[in-house]
């Protein structure tokens, strides 16, 4: 066994051994793969393994594409067989929000140009002839859809591995990782220990342990999970082919052809959690005893759509354990707080996004980024707010809901409140509907019953959107306050707090207290990796304020550059909270709690200033995300209360009032101002998205060869503002709300980042990029999966000249 490596792969299920993989294909030759038992064991083994492209998230259907795409060159490289079928796929909506997602898809296909359509019910039945139709209002058909064997796709993965100078070692458990003063590992086994630059937890059912090793807790929680294979089946055993399989999503089951009969699984609500304590060192192919009658409603159902099934005897019933993150999602990525541990574990679709798994972690190690942005499995989307008691309801949840359709926007109460601040019950029993933050509750909007959940069912335009209507209008009439406190704050100070700042952002720190700047992050592929104001409020201080569901992610960056000796860098974000006071009523409304000028020619915009509103100090920031006339007030935590209620009494007397954060997403797409992990993400440059005159290249940053090397190419494609027609049939009823693509003369040229109505302006708008296309130019977004017309706009329709904001 080697001594020394590269990389070390704990775990040998699917996606252990894809990683392996791909690191030698990245030209890593030096690793090593550790396996407790035999390649397969734990959850790959017994999983069903279907595979399919298409998903809700644009760059997940890219990477599930490219994994379906590797598993027919991969038997060619390696000689192993992947056991691969592809019939193809039926899918099949029995409600109108199904049929919305599926022809979203369908749309996307299109753009990506992928093999997957709507077909009539007479193809549907020439292609499934044991599928009862009735009751289906759409029918789409995945031509590359089918399913593989789990243990010849491990091992090929593990065989490719070997060709390319990996190591395997079976039956070789980790028993310790220790993270050296230089940042390199020690992995300790008993056969002996391994010194490398990186550790990867692929450790699948055991990944909670692995995990505890290094000192981290992942949430995660393991369920039981079955299907069952009927008997032989006349229809299918005199055919001469394999049929498709069927996403009956609606009647939540799934269903495929398994030998001569068929293979039938399900995600029941009477589910069971299982090692809530720890997976068991000895678990390796168990299995659970069978337990149908917990799955009986789904069966029936299935029965119902495919008759064949309830006329065939049971074969076998598989009943084995999957282990789930909160949002059943990937824990993907390098753990901010350690160097090279990265993280890949609880994968639930782990044959669709098995090679996509394995060449973006090969990417993210070898060249420190990944080439799509990720975010949407990174496991830094999770903090220490994401305990045992969350993990447990949002894992109950996502399995009893798995084939639930997750709406735009939409937000699920399992496991919530997690983290609240004092102002929290008071905007309850004003109303308050809230979203979750990266654990924070916070205000979407103000209804009319205390206590009341979000409710979204569709794709349309939902019961609420009068109400943010009501609250947009309210702010560019009058006023609005909007809590802004789960935005991620920090401060730096000390004598090298400039020049620190300065190494890590692209733009020039400001020079003089009381001024702000807009400034990049850059990713190390050249791409936006973040966008922060910068405020200098002392000769030695500064204070920062980004995204708040990326503060975990931004840790990266910013420990990757070391802070001079006296200066300190902190998190703000628990010990402040903040409001943001936007309209044209703003300044009249803090002149009332404040005797701290707020003239323009005294506070202009872009400037800071320490003051008291109502007796509370703040900083009070020039700035607004709303595009109007506003400030940001931040306050400590203890005060928020205190500034709130005088907020919302001063502002009674000017038509003010609360405003939640669905109105402010409506707000700036007006102003045509774009978000972090919509419009701005790595896999954009900075000339891409209008953000090139804020990178300073007289001075040295973080990742300033990447971006100066994307700066000295033409941009790709360009961020645009789009407006889509009123006079449409359903564009009464829809807006976009992001991923759809869009197209021009046919052609696909781009896709949404973000959409919402505009209330303040009357208009249906759409951000998003577009390559060959200009403002004036005459466009199509596919919203609900349909051609809109639209067109790109020449500048945004509310004050485009920033004489509000400014005023």
């Amino acid at each position: 066994m080697r001594t020394h490596a590269q990389a070390v792969v704990i775990g040998g299920g699917v996606i252990g051994c894809s990683i392996l993989y791909h690191l030698t294909k990245a030209g890593w030759s030096d690793v090593v793969l550790l396996e407790r038992d035999e390649l397969t064991s734990g959850s790959t083994w017994h999983a069903a393994a279907n595979i399919h492209g298409l998903h809700d998230n644009n760059n997940i259907t890219r990477i599930q594409n490219y994994t379906m795409d590797l598993y027919n060159a991969l038997e060619a490289e390696t000689g192993q067989s992947c056991g691969v079928f592809q019939p193809g796929s039926l899918y099949l909506a029995q409600t109108e929000a199904r049929s919305h997602q599926l022809r979203l898809q369908a749309a996307k296909a299109k753009y990506y140009g992928l093999p997957f359509r709507e077909i009539d019910r007479q193809e549907a039945e020439a292609l499934h002839p044991l599928v009862n139709y009735d009751g289906i209002r759409c029918i789409m058909f995945e031509e590359n859809g089918g399913n593989v064997d789990p243990s010849g796709v491990t091992n090929a993965y593990a065989a490719g591995a070997r060709q390319n100078g990996a190591e395997i070692i079976r039956f070789c458990p980790v028993t310790g990782t220790e993270q050296q003063p230089d940042g390199t590992w020690i992995v300790r086994t008993a056969k002996g220990d391994i010194a490398t630059e990186w550790v990867v937890n692929a450790a699948g059912l055991w990944g909670r342990e692995v995990a505890a090793l290094a000192g981290l807790t992942l949430p995660l929680q393991p369920t039981e999970h079955q299907y069952f294979v009927t008997e032989t089946i006349a229809e299918i055993a005199g055919l001469d082919r394999r049929l498709p399989s069927v996403a009956d999503r609606d009647g939540e089951y799934y269903l495929r052809q398994e030998g001569k009969g068929l293979l039938v699984g399900a995600y029941e609500k009477d589910l069971r959690f299982w090692a809530e304590e720890g997976t068991p060192q000895g678990f390796g192919h168990e299995l659970f005893a069978d337990d149908l009658e917990r799955i009986e409603e789904n069966m029936m159902r299935a029965i119902d759509r495919v008759p064949a099934v309830g006329e065939a005897g049971i074969k076998r019933v598989i009943n084995g354990p999957m282990i789930w993150s909160p949002d059943s999602n990937v824990l993907f990525g390098p753990v901010p707080e350690l160097s090279n541990y990265f993280c890949c574990n609880g994968i639930i679709p782990g044959f669709s996004q098995s090679g996509g798994m394995g060449l973006l972690a090969a990417d993210w190690i070898t060249t420190g980024e990944t080439r799509y942005d990720m975010f949407a499995w990174d496991v830094a989307r999770f903090g220490d707010w994401a305990d045992k008691a969350f993990t447990k309801a949002r894992v109950g949840d996502q399995y009893a809901h798995r084939f639930k359709i997750h709406f735009p926007g939409e937000e699920r109460a399992a496991g919530r409140p997690v983290r609240t601040r004092p102002a929290y019950q008071m905007q309850k029993e004003m109303g308050a509907v809230f979203g979750l933050n990266y654990g924070w509750e916070h205000p979407l909007y103000f209804g009319d019953t205390p206590g009341a959940e979000d409710v979204t069912e569709g794709f349309t335009r939902q019961g609420w959107w009068d109400t943010v209507g009501a609250e947009c209008r309210m702010l560019r009439e009058h006023a609005g306050i909007i809590d802004i406190s789960n935005f991620a704050k920090y401060r730096c100070t000390g004598p090298g707090a400039e020049a620190w700042l300065n190494s890590v952002f692209a733009n020039h720190m400001p020079k003089s207290v009381g001024r702000s700047c807009l400034t990049p992050l850059i990713g190390k592929r050249g791409g936006i990796a973040g966008d922060f104001t910068v405020t200098r409020v002392g000769e030695e201080e500064f204070w920062i304020i980004g995204g708040g569901a990326a503060e975990r992610y931004h840790q990266r960056f910013f420990r990757s550059v070391p802070l001079p000796a006296g200066t300190e860098f902190e998190s703000l974000t628990e010990g402040f909270c903040g409001f943001n006071v936007a309209g044209p009523a703003a300044r009249d409304l803090l002149a009332r709690l404040t005797n701290s000028s707020l003239a323009t020619s005294d506070f202009p915009f872009m400037r800071s200033a320490w003051m008291e509103i109502a007796g509370v100090p703040v900083l009070a920031l020039r700035v607004s995300f709303t595009g109007d006339l506003g400030w940001e007030l931040h306050c400590a935590t203890e005060d928020q209360k205190k500034l709130y209620d005088a907020l919302l009494e001063a502002g009674k007397e000017l038509g003010a009032g609360p405003v939640g954060s669905r109105a402010l997403m409506s707000l700036r797409v007006e102003k045509g101002y774009g978000s972090w992990s919509r419009e701005y993400s790595p896999e954009y440059w900075p000339q891409e998205v209008g953000l090139d005159r804020l990178c300073k290249m007289d001075k040295e940053f973080l990742n300033k060869a990447a971006v100066a090397e994307t700066l000295a190419r033409a941009p790709r494609e360009m961020l645009v503002l789009m407006e889509l027609d009123a006079d449409q049939t359903d564009a009464s009823d829809a807006d976009a709300t992001g991923g759809e693509p869009v197209f021009r003369n046919g052609r696909g040229i781009g896709r949404v980042t973000s959409g919402a109505y505009g209330y303040s302006v009357g208009k249906s708008l759409a951000l998003g990029y577009v390559k060959d296309a200009a403002p004036g130019d005459e466009v199509v977004v596919m919203v609900l999966g349909q051609p809109h017309k639209a067109r790109i706009l020449h500048e945004p329709p509310f004050d485009p000249k920033g004489e509000r904001l400014r005023a």
